[in-house]
């Protein structure tokens, strides 16, 4: 069990964003950009899986972890407003978010499944967004040359993620979910997830005008491989996942409570409350 808050994040998302955001790099803001574009459907399938995921337990489960969800909800709600604020703001630089209507096109392939198989898909993305949470408030200095809103903006996100990473997967056992099948839609999510960031992420830069550009891909090269690189350093975290015995508590949280309780004036309090039959 988790005691999750529901935070407020205090910054302008209405003024104008600059079309590199990320310390002037045209690959970094490509790649940041492309994952927020999947933040709304994305967290919005979360939020619709916890919800149904809970109500299909027992009365006694139900409120076993009837806070928690709740707690989950209202932070996903909040990163899906963030994000979606972010996005009318980028969007105005010319890109388009193709990755939205293809993931909900996929996702209609899901009416009928049992929540748990919801679960199962929500709990996989979840330890990647853990993983790669932990690696940025690893790394903050990779936003240096970043506005202070847009960098507060990604480690709240990230700290907040790591905060509930456990959430979808505990009540994806409670229903009865296995090893086997967990790590089969974890195989299958990975490869529908890294194939369409990637996309998105050619998109945004083409659009952008910096696709064909050798600093672009530079940049690219050292900020996914290089000593600090996130795939080079996500990897192993990353494939824990795929044993029988894993769960996302093994993954440390000690950053995420770090920042969380040294950048109070960041956010405000909202609670640990949001309905779950809203």
């Amino acid at each position: 069990m988790t005691d999750l808050v529901v935070r407020r994040l205090l910054i302008d998302l209405d003024s104008p964003v600059a079309r590199h955001w990320f310390g002037g790099d045209a690959f970094r803001t490509a790649l940041f950009n492309a994952l927020s574009m999947s933040f709304p459907v994305g967290e919005q399938f979360f939020i619709d899986s916890v919800r149904t995921g809970l109500k299909t337990l027992s009365a006694a489960d139900q409120e076993k972890y009837r806070i928690e969800a709740q707690g989950f909800i209202g932070q996903e709600a909040t990163h899906r407003r963030i994000h979606g604020l972010f996005n009318v703001q980028i969007e105005k630089h010319g890109l388009v978010n193709d990755w939205e209507p293809r993931a909900r096109e996929r996702l209609k392939l899901l009416n009928g499944f049992h929540p748990r198989h919801w679960l199962a898909i929500t709990a996989a993305t979840e330890h990647f967004t853990a993983v790669f949470a932990d690696w940025i408030l690893s790394n903050p200095d990779l936003f240096d040359g970043t506005e202070t809103r847009l960098k507060t903006m990604w480690l709240w996100h990230s700290a907040e993620e790591a905060e509930h990473k456990s959430t979808a997967f505990d009540l994806y056992r409670a229903l009865g979910g296995t090893d086997e099948s967990r790590i089969k839609w974890f195989k299958r999510i990975t490869f529908i997830f890294l194939s369409d960031l990637l996309r998105q992420t050619v998109n945004n830069l083409y659009r952008d005008g910096t696709l064909w550009k050798w600093r672009t891909w530079k940049s690219a090269a050292s900020f996914l491989f290089g000593q600090r690189g996130m795939i080079r350093l996500t990897y192993k975290p990353w494939r824990a996942y795929k044993q029988p015995d894993f769960h996302p508590n093994q993954l440390a949280s000690e950053l995420s409570r770090d920042w969380l309780q040294s950048h109070t004036e960041a956010y405000s309090i909202v609670g640990t409350q949001t309905p779950v039959a809203a």
